[in-house]
């Protein structure tokens, strides 16, 4: 009991309990420290992390969209060069004059069916230019002379566009009048894609010619032998009219009558071959 009531003890158990409540104290009192230490340091942490994340989620969103909106672009020049494509590949093929595309190692890679008929060859797909035109030779609208091969070779050369008439002869013997245009092909600026040759059959048309220059000549012809024949007329009829022989009489008027009938015969064979020529035509 004297222990209890002792002064020196009681003030020890006072400084104990003081001691304790202190220490009790300053635990709580670090715990709150820290506690408010972790949330100052993990709040900015995670406002950074949001701050940072949403930028780079939108640039994926946005470059995601980007390249849906190409890929739709890329499909609709895809159909559009297609359809492109087919429409230039059915106007080739039922134009009227033959169109050759020739690639720029001097091979036939397309031809369509007017072309076909004209060369006279069931595909000249794949042929070279010699093969093609063999020794066809025309006129430049220069007035220069070149075989046809030569020409498409020097505009795979150097792209200008040429112009030239030639004489073509088929491999079933047909001879026929070609006009031909030549149009370099590009594929991109300064990239050539070969040739493109234009085929026009003049056939017809240089046959007409021919015939007209040879009518017109026919027709000067005729128009010297009237001539000649109307003088012999006149002077023999002159000469009737002042004529007092008889028998000199008799022979100038012999001398008409064979001279009409020559002119009757040069006139009749004139007339002859116009309706020929004519029934030629309309049976054409």
């Amino acid at each position: 009991m004297r222990l209890l009531t002792s002064p020196i003890f009681i003030g020890m158990a006072v400084a104990f309990v003081i001691s304790a409540g202190a220490f009790v104290v300053g635990i709580f009192v670090i715990r709150a420290l820290r506690r408010r230490m972790v949330e100052d340091s993990t709040l900015p942490e995670s406002l950074g992390r949001e701050t940072t994340v949403y930028p780079y989620t939108a640039v994926i969103q946005q470059l995601k969209q980007q390249k849906f909106a190409l890929q739709n672009e890329q499909q609709v020049q895809q159909r559009r060069a297609k359809a492109y494509e087919t429409m230039a590949t059915a106007v080739i093929a039922n134009l009227p004059c033959g169109i050759l595309l020739i690639a720029p190692n001097g091979l036939v890679k397309r031809s369509n069916a007017a072309a076909r008929q004209i060369l006279g060859f069931a595909s000249p797909v794949g042929m070279n230019l010699d093969a093609l035109f063999r020794d066809a030779t025309g006129i430049l609208d220069s007035g220069s002379a070149v075989r046809v091969a030569e020409a498409c070779k020097a505009t795979l050369q150097q792209p200008v566009r040429k112009d030239l008439e030639a004489g073509y002869r088929t491999a079933t013997g047909e001879d026929r009048s070609l006009r031909f245009t030549l149009i370099p092909l590009h594929a991109a600026p300064g990239e050539s894609a070969g040739i493109a040759a234009v085929i026009t059959d003049e056939t017809a048309t240089a046959d007409s010619r021919r015939a007209k220059i040879m009518h017109s000549e026919i027709s000067a012809e005729m128009a010297l032998e009237l001539r000649n024949s109307l003088a012999v007329i006149r002077d023999c009829a002159r000469r009737l009219t002042t004529s007092t022989d008889s028998q000199a009489a008799s022979h100038l008027a012999e001398d008409v009558v064979a001279e009409a009938e020559r002119l009757d015969k040069v006139v009749g064979g004139f007339l002859a071959g116009n309706i020929a020529a004519a029934a030629s035509a309309a049976g054409a």
